[in-house]
């Protein structure tokens, strides 16, 4: 890698352009296109995400203030917000969804032998969906509520290194559950949900696909107790039971017994009720695989307050998707620089370091070194450290 290439360039490199190209063919994308190709559009876009940018003028500005520096960057000609505009308005938003999608099996690759700390081998997913707010009047095409517009990003997050292995953005008005139906189930794989998610005859279906599922139950819940297994109370588990589901169509969508185990957090003191169909596991590392569900919560705060998502580039469903693949898009490129150059630094330190070191020319494997010894030393001067997380 040429250390005289700038952060940015560096970062570009990980891309894979030539699996870039053959989707870029496939739909397409560069015909008619003069001024501003689909790679120059992803450079943009990733540049605005990593240097926080929120409109389409502060975009044209920051790149016009630096113009000198816009061919080191993949950029043959100034970039006009009308250009870029357009281009989100009228490119079809599958390319950039495409991308993703490449850049996600690599990164689960990399992070495949991540340790999850509950001594198993099989992949862990987390499922679950995050609204994002708009204005009704601007977008009309994703309806919520009366006054309100939104979309929702379902997310199946893999929970070795939070990588996102499934993502589909819908309107508002989309309930969690459905998503379930547009899942390729992967057998042996645990997917762990919140109680949104209870819908017997989709989990059943899970279950007839070799997958296994951990979830919560809903009160009131009408199911009869079949076995009874020991418990240690002392560890929290409460109770340990086959249960089967009572009544004509409930019993129908889900005719097998279900695993429920009673658990009392420590921490917060609070009974919890889980549903499973796996029958092997200890009750403790059930109630442990809830837990790190969590994981995709974090990723929801993360991506909103990281990444720019909230303020959107355009009003049409085409810029709105765009825009939200493009961002998952470098989420996960900054996710397989970290694994491939072995940093230990977090995805928020890269992030922050990069918003502010994207033109200097740098060797990126060495742009953050310094930070323990910074973070040591900011110690021994009693100064309080901003970025730490």
């Amino acid at each position: 890698m040429n250390v005289g290439k700038t952060l940015f360039a560096q970062l570009m490199e990980f891309v894979p352009w030539t699996s870039f190209t053959r989707i870029v063919e496939r739909y397409s994308g560069n015909a008619g296109v003069r001024r501003m190709n689909c790679a120059e559009q992803f450079r943009v876009m990733a540049f605005a995400q990593l240097t926080w940018r929120e409109s389409l003028r502060d975009i044209e500005v920051t790149l016009g203030a630096n113009s000198s520096r816009l061919y080191a960057m993949g950029l043959r000609h100034s970039i006009h917000r009308s250009t870029l505009a357009d281009a989100n308005d009228l490119r079809d938003w599958h390319i950039w969804s495409d991308l993703s999608a490449v850049l996600i099996r690599r990164a689960r690759k990399l992070y495949h032998d991540e340790d999850l700390g509950l001594d198993l081998t099989n992949t862990v997913y987390a499922l679950d969906a995050t609204t994002i707010d708009l204005c009704l009047s601007l977008f009309d095409w994703a309806p919520f509520r009366t006054t309100k517009a939104a979309v929702k990003l379902h997310t199946l997050l893999d929970l070795r290194g939070a990588i996102p292995a499934f993502i589909h953005i819908s309107d508002g008005k989309m309930h969690e559950v459905n998503v379930l139906d547009l899942l390729g189930i992967e057998a042996g794989a645990f997917y762990i949900m919140d109680r949104g998610y209870l819908d017997f005859a989709r989990l059943y279906k899970l279950h007839q696909a070799s997958a296994f599922f951990v979830t919560r139950a809903k009160r009131g819940m009408d199911a009869r107790r079949v076995y009874s297994a020991p418990t240690d109370r002392a560890a929290g588990v409460i109770c340990d039971q086959a249960i089967a589901m009572n009544g004509f169509y409930i019993s129908k969508d889900y005719p097998e017994h279900l695993r429920r185990i009673r658990f009392k957090d420590p921490t917060t003191g609070k009974n919890l009720v889980f549903l499973t169909n796996n029958t092997i596991l200890p009750a403790l590392t059930i109630a442990a695989l809830y837990k790190n569900r969590w994981q995709v919560e974090l990723f929801f705060k993360w991506i909103k307050q990281h990444l720019r998502i909230k303020k959107f580039l355009g009003t049409s469903e085409n810029a709105v998707k765009t825009q939200i693949w493009c961002a998952v898009s470098t989420y996960v490129l900054i996710a397989i620089v970290k694994k491939e150059l072995q940093l230990n630094a977090s995805l928020y330190t890269l992030l922050q370091i990069l918003s502010v070191s994207v033109f200097e020319k740098i060797q990126i494997s060495n742009a953050f070194q310094p930070l323990e010894d910074s973070e040591n030393q900011s110690n021994i001067h009693n100064q309080l450290n901003l970025f730490e997380i």
